[in-house]
């Protein structure tokens, strides 16, 4: 076999491969044997029927597509191999010559793998927020767990906000009822906006017993987004009462003592979380940065098939769950359908460059992924997919995508070493030591959250579909 490269571009190639005839002998005598599988012929067995009767009866050229489809991937990998070629996505062949027993000659053009340059990145400086935790924020934080121990009462009196209401509901469109406009017992506090545009003021003032009817436009249903004529039976008032802040509720709603030993932890809690949101912070403007510093051509086939992909995914999984079409989440989002494919096309490209450069890192800084980090972003991934473990890693085994795991970790480690080299300061000016406490162990794993997030990879489920698309 011979084989040449011409480079059409920085992210194309086109081989021609040339192969003598004896070269397909192994493909010729498979085809022979898979159509002597298939056919029968009168005074033959089946399996036993001569090359030339093949030939006489169905056509050599039968036989030469088969082997020539048999042989083409063979040959195309060997020309990959000897060019040292990093292939992206399925070549586009084209067979331009086919002698019998002379020549099999074909081109192959297919999008590879720029060659990157990566400059030196220990200059890269960013600036994340401060970590500061106010008194504020800290009785904000008590306040939310003292919700959560509130208790509700009835109460003889008009309902008013932060009440509970229990009530009976009835749509009709068109004077119809709808058929899944009917609720009965469902519990409402007044002021949260969780249930109807319009629904607090109409049962603000009523006691129990009371009715009202108001128009509101429906957010879900068969007759999602139409006006509505909502009756309300208001069956049940209860007032919602707060536990006293007090070293009681601290025993009641933690393991402290004292009402102070609970804010003196709310803090420690609040400085961990934001240091936490600063380490990923600083991780997304260094690939910003890291990005801004590198030319990466863009192969365009590889660029439309993750953009249809994204789309896909986010069509036919995201928005399907929560049976949304395309159309109505853009006029959610208020943007039109060039701005969406806009936005999504940009989003692409920073996803495949991000790859590209973190890959590149991983080779030049020697990156290497321990079975312990795999496990650890396996389970993560699984349960951000909201599959068991078991499952998910069944999943991806079954569909040849642990590569794929692979790379995202060892790209979060790549991001890591990174932001390691880079010069961190929060807003007050201050340099931020990324790896005080409990931060270099979780390093490689929220810059690895980080690349995903940046690159949007393909969830088990979607990618099953993809393969067996």
């Amino acid at each position: 076999m011979k084989s040449a490269v011409e480079t059409l571009n920085p992210t194309r190639v086109r081989l021609t491969v040339e192969v003598p005839f004896e070269e397909l002998k192994a493909s010729l005598d498979a085809a022979y044997k898979k159509i002597n599988q298939q056919v029968t012929v009168k005074g033959f067995r089946q399996g036993k029927i001569p090359a030339r009767v093949i030939d006489q009866r169905f056509g050599r050229g039968a036989v030469l597509e088969e082997a020539v489809n048999d042989a083409l991937p063979k040959f195309y990998t060997e020309a990959v191999n000897e060019a040292d070629l990093n292939p992206l996505g399925q070549p586009e062949v084209d067979i331009t010559e086919l002698k019998d027993g002379e020549l099999l000659a074909f081109t192959a053009e297919v999008d590879i793998r720029p060659a990157l340059e990566i400059p030196d990145y220990s200059g890269i400086e960013v600036t994340v927020d401060a970590v500061e935790v106010s008194d504020e924020d800290v009785e904000k934080s008590v306040e939310q767990l003292r919700e959560r121990f509130a208790t509700t009462s009835p109460v003889e009196r008009a309902a008013a906000e932060g009440d509970t209401v229990t009530v009976d509901l009835e749509a009709k469109v068109d004077g119809e009822v709808l058929e899944d406009g009917v609720a009965s017992d469902v519990d409402y506090t007044i002021g949260s906006g969780q249930l109807l545009d319009g629904i607090d003021d109409a049962v603000t003032g009523l006691e129990a017993g009371g009715t009202v009817t108001f128009t509101s436009q429906l957010k879900g249903g068969s007759a999602e987004g139409k006006d509505a004529e909502i009756k309300v039976d208001v069956k049940a008032v209860k007032a919602r009462e707060l536990p006293e802040l007090d070293d009681d509720f601290a025993q009641m709603a933690s393991e402290f003592d004292t009402l102070e030993e609970l804010k003196a932890d709310s803090r420690k809690r609040l400085e961990r979380m934001k240091k936490f949101d600063q380490a990923t912070q600083a991780q997304e403007k260094v690939l910003e940065e890291l990005l801004q510093l590198v030319e990466v051509p863009m192969p365009e086939k590889l660029l439309e098939d993750e953009v249809n992909t994204r789309k896909h995914n986010l069509e036919n999984h995201q928005l399907a769950q929560i049976g949304m079409t395309l159309d109505k989440y853009l006029e959610m989002q208020g943007k039109s359908a060039e701005e969406f494919d806009a936005e999504l096309k940009e989003q692409a490209e920073k996803g495949i460059k991000t790859q590209f450069v973190l890959d590149e890192i991983v080779n030049k800084e020697k990156v290497s992924v321990g079975q312990e980090e795999l496990t650890e972003h396996l389970m993560r991934r699984a349960q951000s997919s909201g599959m068991s473990p078991d499952k998910f890693a069944e999943a991806i085994v079954e569909q040849g995508q642990v590569p794929m795991l692979v790379g995202e970790v060892a790209r979060g480690k790549a991001l890591a070493t990174v932001v390691e080299t880079a010069v961190v300061k929060d807003s007050n000016g201050e340099v931020v030591d990324l790896e005080d406490e409990d931060e270099a162990a979780e390093a490689a794993e929220t810059a690895a959250e980080t690349v995903e997030a940046a690159e949007t990879a393909e969830t088990a489920e979607a990618a099953e579909e993809k393969n067996e698309a």
